[in-house]
């Protein structure tokens, strides 16, 4: 293998990168399928060995350097600012955030190699009685949005640009919270349970206006509401509390921009709320999990009026199967979720560290391949 790139030989690729998120984006046929594709970082790492680059090759943020993005021929570039930022803000074994919300570093271990992940151990809202004393971080800093600035002067011309703003009410609030104690506020206390979430809420909603007011292209929301084979909140619960705070953000960065895309993602099975979302004006829907949710036939149920990001199964495919069974679905996909564009193409989450790297070599040989 070429140590500098990957060896996809005898295809042209006659679009820009903008040109063929944009030309998907409008539902027309790109030259192939946009790609977007995330790395842990011990995956990541993997990449800077097989492709002979140093340690500066990549950050999770995209912020210093690009060359792992170039080498997989992805397309979009994603910067985000929020809470999900404190997750990786430390590798110590235990850290806290400047949200109050401490982690422990897990490990676990696969053929590859040793990983880690942070867990959330403690929740500064826990106690009833710190909730109206809280105090979120302050979303108008400055300094918070230096690198976003920075990215957006230096890639938007070539990149198509997207600004993060995840984890944007319910996975914050219960980090604040705790889980468990969460879900029965929903049920036991509203007052409570709608004073925790206004605390991501109106700080995610307000970053959420900032990235578009300094001009990405897409502002992606969300929050992982759904689990392997349904929601892990009913959607009337979900369509209460959520759906009215998703609805104004939706809003306010439409106010700001029309023309500016929304994301939304959520791990796992969330049918039963795909029409709300499309409702309160979502552009994209992702990552499209395959092990919960049919692409094919989410594409087929709303593909007219939504974009489907991700659909690449990360739990069996990748990990799991060889480079062939990989190439069959990456055709399988185009095929059923790409035939009028639409699709923008993507693990459906970052590529874990148990994934062979030929995998995501065949994935990306296909989707050049068979565009």
């Amino acid at each position: 293998m070429n140590k500098n790139r990957l060896s996809v030989s005898g295809v042209s690729e006659p679009m820009t990168r903008r040109e063929r998120v944009q030309s998907a984006l409008a539902l027309e046929k790109p030259d192939r399928p946009p790609l977007q594709i995330s790395f842990t970082k011990e995956f990541a790492q993997r990449l800077r060995n097989e492709y002979g680059m140093g340690q500066d090759a990549h950050t999770p943020m995209g912020d210093s350097s690009v060359k792992l993005e170039e080498a997989t021929h992805q397309d979009m570039l994603l910067h985000a600012v929020g809470w999900v930022n404190g997750y990786f803000s430390s590798d110590e074994k235990e850290f806290m955030d400047e949200w109050g919300v401490a982690y422990r570093q897990v490990e676990y271990q696969t053929k590859f190699g040793k990983g880690s992940y942070a867990e959330v151990c403690s929740h500064p809202l826990a106690d009833e009685a710190a909730v109206q004393s809280y105090t979120a971080p302050d979303p108008d800093r400055e300094e918070i949005y230096d690198a976003a600035e920075a990215m957006i002067k230096k890639y938007k011309q070539d990149w198509y640009m997207v600004g993060c703003a995840v984890t944007t009410i319910f996975e914050t609030a219960w980090a604040l919270r705790g889980l468990e104690q969460m879900l029965m506020d929903f049920l036991l206390d509203e007052d409570l349970a709608e004073a925790v979430l206004d605390i991501p809420w109106k700080y995610h909603m307000r970053v959420a206006e900032r990235l578009t007011e300094m001009g990405y292209d897409m502002i992606r929301l969300g929050d992982d509401v759904g689990g392997q084979n349904g929601m892990l909140l009913s959607p009337d619960i979900w369509r209460k509390f959520l759906k009215p705070r998703m609805a104004e953000t939706i809003s306010a960065i439409k106010q700001i921009n029309p023309d500016t895309v929304v994301a939304y993602h959520s791990d796992g099975n969330i049918e039963p709320i795909i029409p709300d979302l499309i409702e309160i004006g979502l552009d994209v829907l992702n990552p499209i999990q395959p092990a919960s949710m049919n692409p094919a036939e989410i594409k087929r149920k709303y593909g007219d009026r939504l974009v489907l990001w991700g659909t690449v199964d990360e739990q069996d495919t990748l990990p799991f199967r060889d480079a062939a069974y990989v190439a069959a679905e990456i055709r399988e996909r185009i095929n059923s979720c790409g035939y009028n564009g639409g699709l923008l193409l993507g693990p459906t989450h970052h590529v874990q560290l148990d994934t062979p790297v030929q995998n995501v070599t065949a994935m990306i040989e296909a989707a050049r391949s068979f565009g």
